[in-house]
């Protein structure tokens, strides 16, 4: 379920970090040399804190005041991370009770992206990785993908609870379902955070991980589905996945983060980039704190750069991230969340869930739906006859489409029958009187 990003890991060496820093590029140097305390070989290779704006937002803001959910495998104790992580939680039965114990399969990878978001850098070397947004706060909460007594839906519901519950201004989730739908416990989950004014940035999916397209919960109506591209600002390959829910793009190859162990590594994949998101996210509210979660998103979607004539698209959606303008830039607010068209999650429920309508309700098409009537709304109109009858005298009644399909066609044919033998009929007494007269 993690976006399988971690197959592609280095670790980051003081040989390898030279030969990268002066060419540019990563290639396949594989040591495991410490990097020394004297030089930041680690600070220059986040190439994404320039190329994106992040180093010149943070003139205006370090993210002070936001605190960021990482709901994953679990945030460990880290230098680059020491005073980072304010709480945490364990939803998975086998982790420890602050999340901070990774779990699971790919246990590494919540330190990866914690890293990434809200890295302080190691004080002590005065080096080390810088998070995006390196002065907010993190909450850990572990979660397992196939392990444990608790199922991976459940945990995630619940998870996304604690977080609200426990202050979360913005939710990261580098994960993904590999499908389209997510499960109908997490209805109530992510509503619940969008009531409470939480901005959810989720992970797109890598295609080769086996994501061709872009999967739950990044479909969620409202949440920001992140894209990957690569150094060169092209949609990566492996590292990203397409599909219309996506919100913006952000670089996911060649990304540095810390394992567990305290090791730099070299990574890859959209769970990199939701968190390199979320971070510029948490500078925009911190920037903005007079701004809801609507336009807090407005403002991430509007500065963003387009890579296409036609915005959003699926494969950038509106475009590359852009740190500086979105913190400074002059944006209206928005009364509606632009992600959540043409429908909020509310409204889609109330749409697609049609199994748990309740009984002698009709439920809308997505082409009559219209936004639940106020108090001052006009009384419903008369109901045709099939809807005041109970529902199990209802289902006796053949659907329309039968009608159509089957008892019309057979009618038809019982009719052209009839008419047929009432021919013969007559043709045969016809006969018999000719016959007769002579």
């Amino acid at each position: 379920m993690p976006t399988s990003d971690s197959r592609r890991r280095r670790r980051v060496g003081a040989r390898a970090l030279r030969a990268a820093h002066a060419a540019g590029v990563v290639a396949s140097l594989v040591l495991v040399a410490p990097v020394p305390a004297h030089a930041d070989y680690v600070r220059d290779l986040e190439y994404w804190l320039e190329d994106y704006g992040i180093s010149d937002a943070w003139s205006v803001t370090r993210g002070a005041g936001q605190r960021i959910a990482v709901i994953d495998t679990g945030i460990a104790e880290v230098p680059e991370l020491r005073g980072a992580v304010v709480g945490g939680t364990d939803e998975s039965g086998v982790g420890a009770p602050d999340g901070r114990t990774p779990v699971g399969d790919g246990s590494e990878h919540g330190t990866l992206v914690g890293s990434i978001l809200a890295g302080r850098g190691d004080v002590r070397q005065g080096s080390g990785v810088i998070g995006v947004a390196p002065e907010a706060e993190l909450l850990s909460i572990s979660v397992s993908f196939g392990d444990g007594p608790v199922g991976t839906e459940e945990q995630i519901a619940s998870a996304v609870r604690w977080a609200v519950d426990n202050g979360a201004d913005i939710i990261n989730m580098s994960l993904t379902t590999n499908t389209l739908d997510w499960p109908q416990s997490w209805d109530d989950a992510f509503l619940y955070a969008f009531q409470h004014d939480v901005v959810i940035v989720a992970a797109a999916g890598n295609r080769g991980a086996g994501t061709t397209e872009v999967g739950a919960p990044a479909t969620i109506p409202g949440v920001v589905a992140v894209a990957g591209v690569d150094r060169d600002r092209n949609a990566s390959f492996d590292a990203s996945s397409q599909g219309i829910t996506l919100a913006v793009a952000a670089p996911s190859e060649e990304l540095i983060g810390v394992q567990p162990d305290g090791e730099p590594v070299y990574w890859s994949g959209t769970s990199g980039a939701a968190p390199i998101v979320a971070g510029i996210v948490a500078l925009i509210r911190a920037a903005h704190p007079e701004l809801d979660a609507n336009s807090v998103i407005q403002r991430l979607v509007a500065t963003a750069r387009p890579q296409s004539a036609t915005v959003p698209d699926p494969i950038y959606g509106y475009g590359l991230v852009d740190a500086a303008a979105a913190v400074s830039a002059d944006v209206a607010p928005v009364t509606a969340n632009p992600l959540a068209v043409p429908y909020d999650l509310a409204e889609w429920i109330r749409i697609y869930r049609r199994a748990d309508a309740v009984p002698n309700t009709p439920t809308p098409t997505p082409e009559t739906a219209q936004p639940t009537p106020g108090p001052e709304a006009a009384p419903d109109p008369p109901k045709a006859l099939p809807e005041l009858l109970p529902v199990w005298m209802r289902q006796l009644i053949p659907h329309s489409s039968i009608l159509v399909d089957a008892v019309l066609p057979v009618g038809l044919l019982v009719a052209f029958a009839a008419f047929f033998a009432a021919g013969v009929t007559g043709a045969v007494r016809a006969a018999r009187a000719v016959w007769r007269r002579r």
